[in-house]
Order: structure tokens, then sequence, then C-alpha cells
């Protein structure tokens, strides 16, 4: 059995069972909590959107939004101003151009404010069941300390990924290494005496004292 999936075996014995954090009934709740966690966390997303959500039932209520109440609904996330103009001109041009829908077109939804690659593909993969993975901060630093990727880049990362394991693996793939990055291999202090990881890890081979 290859590195790659060695570790895959161990991620899935961690997380047998696996879902996104972000609290979501549709396909527009998703896209709004996606791009609001953008710098952000889940947790902070979850206590913003129920109002939110309460006040903007879709993207056509979105669409009609007043800045300023847009923005103080979320003042509590990061970078609340640039998000809060992004989902209004979001939710403007699918009014206009798709119905008030979001669509699974990687290219459309790329062109829309406050969508990237990482939002895009996240949509995808949890909205519409596309394969995708979605290369987080979490995502970038295990996959480079576990060596299955050599770069920073999160385009190249997600290459790498695609390139270790099918399809049917990316979306809990995505969601394992958030989950093990967000509570296991942390930026600082990771629980490294506890990981089962570390006979694959980098960063515990370079850090781990001399016996």
């Amino acid at each position: 059995m290859s590195k790659a999936n060695k570790i895959l075996e161990i991620l899935k014995k961690m997380f047998p069972e696996i879902k996104t954090e972000l609290e979501y009934r549709d396909l527009y709740e998703l896209t709004v909590a996606v791009i609001l966690s953008a710098q952000s966390t889940d947790k902070a997303v979850n206590k913003a959107t129920p109002a939110l959500f309460a006040r903007y039932s879709d993207f056509f209520a979105l669409a009609e939004a007043e800045y300023e109440e847009l923005r103080d609904l979320i003042k509590t996330i990061g970078l609340a101003p640039t998000k809060a103009r992004n989902l209004i001109n979001l939710s403007r041009r699918l009014v206009a151009e798709k119905a008030g829908k979001i669509v699974p077109d990687p290219g459309y939804l790329l062109a829309l404010p406050g969508i990237g690659r990482k939002t895009a593909n996240v949509i995808l993969s949890e909205g519409f069941g596309i394969p995708r993975i979605a290369v987080d901060t979490h995502v970038l630093r295990v996959t480079n300390r576990l060596g299955l990727a050599t770069s920073k880049d999160p385009t190249r990362v997600e290459e790498a990924l695609c390139a270790l394991y099918p399809p049917e693996e990316w979306h809990k793939l995505h969601l394992r290494l958030i989950h093990f990055g967000r509570y296991h291999c942390t930026t600082k202090k990771p629980r490294c005496e506890t990981c089962p990881l570390t006979a694959f890890c980098q960063y515990y081979t370079n850090s781990a004292p001399v016996k």
C-alpha cells in the first residue's frame, strides 16, 4: 500500500463519519456560508447566519439588501464590509442571469464576486456532489507536513492530491484533512504525542527531540 493510501486509511479510522461543520439547509445557504467562511471560522459563521437567513431567505432577497444592514448582520465575521458587498453583487447577478439559483458551472462560479477556487470547489463538492478538493489553510498545512504535497500554492496542492487519490475519495478526503488540521495538526502546538500519522510527518521528524 502506498504512503498516500496508508494516510487515507488512518484518516478514515480517525474520522469515520465526516461532514462539514458549516450549518446550512440548501444551496443558497451553503453558498453564503462558504463565502463568509473565508478567513474566518465555521463557528463564527454559524453564529452569524441564523439572523442573516431569517432576514434574507434567498438570493432574490439578498439582491435587494441594504449594504449597511447586511454588513452589520455579519460584523462579527472577518472582512465583513467586503463580504457584504460581494454577497449583494453576487445575488444581483444570479437573479439577473440564473433565475436566482447557484449553478454547477466552475467557470461561472469563479466569475462571481467573492468566489475563488476554494469556495467554488466547496460549492461543487458539497452542494452538487461533483468531485473536487478544496484547499484551505488546514489542508495546505497538513498535506505539506505529511509530504502529500510540497507547495504553498493551493492550486498545486489540489492537483497533487487529485493525482494521488481517486475522485470518489476527494470530498471526504478534503473534510478529513480539514478536521485533522483543525483539531490535531494545528498551526501551533500540534498534538504530535497522540497522532497516529507521525511516521509520515516531516514536521514531527524535524521537530522531535533526539533520543
